[in-house]
């Protein structure tokens, strides 16, 4: 268990993908119940680490170990003529929770967004039942917002 010390953060990089593709996993199987095939998501986070057009990870890093990350992808709106950055891939170690980690990655995009200039908010998803993340992003300032979500897979 790790105390109350630093923790930096700081954008991703590719010799993280391992420990980025663990931490999907984890979420993945802790907040649906899915197991995630490990080849296919491991290209996926290599992906986005190689392709900054689509987005970006942030990593929360203490004593040399990765404590937690999140990844932004990016919605143009027209309507705003701006960019939604949006918050995915959301995960803390679970001997780290409750110490301000998301709190300070979230404040990192923020930062981050308001240097780039052109974004115009933040989305996110999250699991109807998961009601320990809806009040940290409530706590956060964020809202819940008027639209469902829907989805089709190609094909």
């Amino acid at each position: 268990m790790f105390h109350m010390t630093t923790y930096s953060i700081r954008a991703a990089v590719p010799s993280d993908q391992q420990a980025l593709t663990q931490f999907n996993q984890a979420m993945a199987l802790e907040t649906e119940g899915k197991r995630l095939d490990e080849n296919v998501l491991g290209n996926g986070v290599a992906g986005l680490l190689n392709q900054p057009q689509y987005g970006f990870y942030l990593v929360a890093e203490r004593e040399g170990q990765l404590v937690g990350s999140l990844m932004v992808t990016y919605e143009w709106s027209d309507w705003r003529n701006s960019l939604f950055w949006w918050i995915q891939s959301v995960y803390v170690r679970p001997d780290c929770r409750r110490q301000g980690i998301y709190s300070a990655l979230y404040e990192k995009v923020k930062e981050m967004a308001t240097e780039q200039g052109n974004v115009c908010g933040f989305r996110l998803y999250v699991e109807k039942e998961n009601l320990p993340a809806q009040a940290t992003y409530q706590k956060l300032g964020m809202e819940e917002c008027q639209y469902y979500m829907y989805q089709s897979k190609k094909g």
